[in-house]
């Protein structure tokens, strides 16, 4: 390998996106940005860097274990590379815009970067698009991040979506409800996320014919919730209960061409959330589009502080596999001795122009070598041919 190749290589979950997909994924975040306008979303910019203890602190810990961390020469102090943007969001909110009307609808869009990648998704830097909805703990704000998710994504292209709705604070209300804890709780809820019937059997306890019924049912929207109307849920479960299946009927009434399933036993991924969660995927399209769902923004999920929020998070890398390939880029190669004015004139029309930096005896021919896919000749534009 020569010296030259060697530097071109990239670390393991690190890629170089090039044409025309790094121009497709550009465009597309800037169309779902625009459909987030449209709806009162206002754009936010958090940094890439932040002190650690700002970023993985309170509800950020659950994070620290995906984040890069570095020294800052001019603080002295720790730095973590963000892993994920919500929180940010959420500290902005907090601090930056604490003074403004609640609720408050923030969007974001750009980079975030991992220690390492996981089994659907093994890029460690990957671009997120979302929206953050803070100051409302109502249903009809969980409601609309879910809507606005689905709705965008469809709007720009995307075919065979469904949503999948969680309450990950479910199993917790159960177990503490049925009086579970320690190793015995920590090995139900590993058996919860393995989908593991008999495990969830032999550690559930108490709990284990309530648990082993919610597994079985999720899925389909109406068995999973009319499995939660017969399951005798402690009470701290009841309220979870009830949202989902308010979600679940105005979501069916505004967008019944959206496929709703409910996972009653749901855990993973949702470290910071603290009630209805939900992820979206495309049908024949590997893992997920997006996810988002409840959170305590600016404050600790544990301590119990911060102001109640919903919002979601949607892939750029996903995304646009569930997208259909966009139409070839109309460039037109002008030549050089073209007036002035050409250029203008065509980019004006919509054209994508490329200027000749030298005089060729066969235009045509120069227009292919470069990818146009047409070519001005004598004030004429001519289509090119395969």
């Amino acid at each position: 390998m020569t010296d030259f190749a060697s530097r071109a290589l990239l670390p393991a979950g690190f890629a170089d996106l090039l044409p025309p997909e790094a121009g497709f994924e550009a465009a597309t975040v800037e169309r779902l940005m625009s459909a987030f306008a449209a709806q009162g979303y206002v754009r936010v910019k958090p940094p890439l860097l932040e002190f650690e203890e700002s970023l993985l602190g309170g509800s950020g810990a659950a994070m620290a274990r995906h984040s890069f961390r570095l020294m800052d020469p001019v603080s002295q102090r720790m730095l973590a590379l963000r892993p994920d943007m919500t929180l940010q969001v959420a500290r902005i909110a907090a601090v930056r815009l604490g003074g403004e009307p609640r609720p408050l609808r923030l969007c974001y869009a750009g980079q975030v970067v991992r220690v390492t990648g996981d089994a659907l998704r093994s890029a460690r830097q990957f671009g997120q698009i979302g929206c953050e909805l803070i100051g409302s703990a109502s249903v009809a704000a969980d409601v609309e991040a879910v809507q606005l998710a689905a709705s965008s994504l469809v709007d720009i292209g995307a075919r065979g979506l469904s949503v999948d709705l969680s309450s990950p604070t479910l199993v917790g209300a159960i177990i503490e409800g049925t009086g579970l804890a320690g190793d015995q709780a920590a090995l139900l809820r590993n058996a919860l996320d393995r989908k593991d019937a008999a495990a969830v059997a032999t550690h559930g306890g108490e709990a284990a014919a309530m648990l082993g019924l919610l597994l079985r049912e999720s899925g389909d929207a109406a068995r999973a919730l009319a499995a939660l109307r017969t399951a005798g849920l402690p009470p701290r479960a009841t309220e979870d209960a009830r949202r989902l299946e308010e979600v679940v009927a105005t979501l069916g009434a505004r967008r019944p061409d959206l496929a709703v399933t409910v996972d009653l036993v749901e855990n993973r991924g949702f470290e910071y959330h603290t009630g209805l969660c939900f992820t979206l995927f495309a049908r024949g399209v590997r893992g997920e589009l997006g996810r988002g769902g409840r959170y305590l923004a600016g404050g600790d999920f544990a301590a119990g502080g911060g102001e109640a929020a919903t919002g979601f998070t949607l892939y750029t890398d996903t995304i646009l596999r569930a997208l259909p390939s966009p139409e070839p880029a109309r460039r037109v190669f002008v030549p050089m001795d073209a007036p002035a004015s050409t250029g203008e004139a065509l980019r004006g029309a919509g054209w994508a122009t490329l200027a000749a930096l030298a005089v060729h005896d066969d235009t045509i021919a120069e227009a292919r070598r470069l990818g146009c896919s047409h070519a001005w000749i004598a004030g004429t534009i001519h289509t090119l041919g395969e």
